[in-house]
């Protein structure tokens, strides 16, 4: 019996150390919370036991909201939402919240058990993205008056000078281009708010299920706790990759100096179930740690953009020894980056073309033709440069980046 209350308090610290918990009896008072719970609101211990919860309550929250709350868990259900509260200095704070209904033997209920995590930082990157959506649809529109207006001055043209003409439809003709690749950005624009609305919460959900999993598991079980870590890493990485392609469209992070096989490594990290699961043999070869100046998660994107590639061509031309080589060096004042395969190499009619925005050699359903331009656009903005070449067994692409210098802003 002294083990098993000895384990349960281990559980009862690991719970309290990694989340923000509270208690309250069957009225709602507080008669317990950890030292992360006033950490986030930021009142002290003496004021929170023996008040109402709603003394974290924030006043936008529809009455509604707590009716559902109250019927779902006197109905001793498990409720789950992410709460908007307010802290005693009147900060904002989202907290992903279970609310779990602890019974007595006699199946009554004793009191309410909360379990939360801060999740703000998530919410303010939705509200960012939301903005930069808007952002990009009001340049949409501008864009488009200048289209009206140019097509306005060459229909006047057209009237007078048949050379104007010629020599103005060529320019125009560019600038539809560049309009049409801008609008598309904004669709991205959107399309990645819409992407980030539909993480959040299964994210968060997921890592609530992975952290209930860690709760009832052996902690003395080494490889699931390796899993465990790699979950959580995983999960954040997604996050960050929603944050990374707000950044493309409106750069405002800081460059830093990093080295190239960071990068390299995230990535693997990030494809190794796939890689894994197509039996795909894997060879990293480091030849010269690099460091370089820049912003590690846009290469970030483009390695792994790469390592898909290849792992698409592999698949798609059912090689049976599928091997994925990359190798890292140094070059002169260069980082050089190669990602080579055995799938046969690019095809010489296309291969001027890959690197063009919206073309691609894979079904509608499996590519979207953007990826090697915005792969280009990272390492122009790097002022370094992608190529492709096709060697005795397959495509090698090669990314040289300076040593020196930093990403353009």
């Amino acid at each position: 019996m002294d083990n098993v209350k000895a384990r349960f308090k281990q559980y009862q610290n690991a719970v309290e150390e990694s989340n923000i918990v509270s208690k309250t009896d069957i009225n709602g008072i507080i008669t317990f919370v950890n030292d992360e719970f006033c950490k986030i609101s930021e009142y002290t211990r003496e004021e929170l036991i023996g008040k109402n919860h709603n003394i974290v309550r924030h006043p936008d929250v529809p009455k509604e909201s707590f009716r559902r709350l109250w019927s779902t868990i006197l109905d001793k259900k498990v409720y789950k939402t992410i709460a908007k509260n307010l802290t005693k200095s009147g900060k904002v704070v989202y907290l992903n919240t279970t609310i779990i209904p602890i019974l007595n033997l006699k199946g009554d209920i004793e009191e309410f058990l909360a379990i939360r995590h801060d999740v703000t930082k998530v919410i303010e990157l939705n509200e960012q993205l939301l903005k930069t959506q808007d952002e990009l649809e009001i340049l949409n529109s501008e864009l488009e008056e200048r289209a009206r207006k140019k097509t306005a001055e060459l229909r006047a043209l057209n009237e007078n000078l048949q050379d104007i003409i010629k020599s103005e439809v060529a320019k125009n003709e560019e600038q539809t281009k560049l309009l049409v690749i801008q609008s598309r950005f904004a669709s991205m624009g959107e399309m990645i708010a819409n992407i980030a609305h539909q993480w959040r919460q299964p994210l968060n959900e997921l890592s609530i299920a992975l952290f209930k999993m860690k709760k009832t598991a052996n902690n003395s079980d080494e490889e699931f706790e390796n899993s465990y870590r790699r979950c959580k890493n995983i999960i954040k990485n997604m996050s960050n990759t929603i944050e990374d392609f707000r950044g493309f469209f409106a750069v405002d992070k800081e460059a830093k100096k990093f080295h190239i096989s960071s990068s390299v490594h995230d990535s693997i990290f990030m494809l190794q179930g796939a890689i894994e699961r197509e039996e795909i043999a894997l060879k990293l070869n480091i030849i010269n740690d690099v460091e370089i100046y820049g912003h590690k998660r846009q290469l970030d994107q483009v390695v792994i953009n790469l390592l898909n590639n290849a792992k698409d061509a592999l698949i798609e031309r059912k090689v049976e020894d599928k091997t994925i080589t990359v190798e890292v060096l140094l070059e002169e004042n260069f980082g050089v980056l190669k990602i080579s395969d055995n799938a046969g190499g690019i095809d010489e009619h296309v291969k001027d073309k890959i690197f063009e925005p919206y073309f691609t050699t894979k079904h509608s359903s499996s590519g979207t033709g953007i990826g090697l331009y915005m792969s280009k656009l990272i390492i122009d903005r790097a002022n370094g440069e992608i190529t492709a070449e096709n060697t005795a067994s397959g495509a090698c692409f090669i990314v040289r980046l300076p040593i020196q210098g930093e990403f353009d802003e």
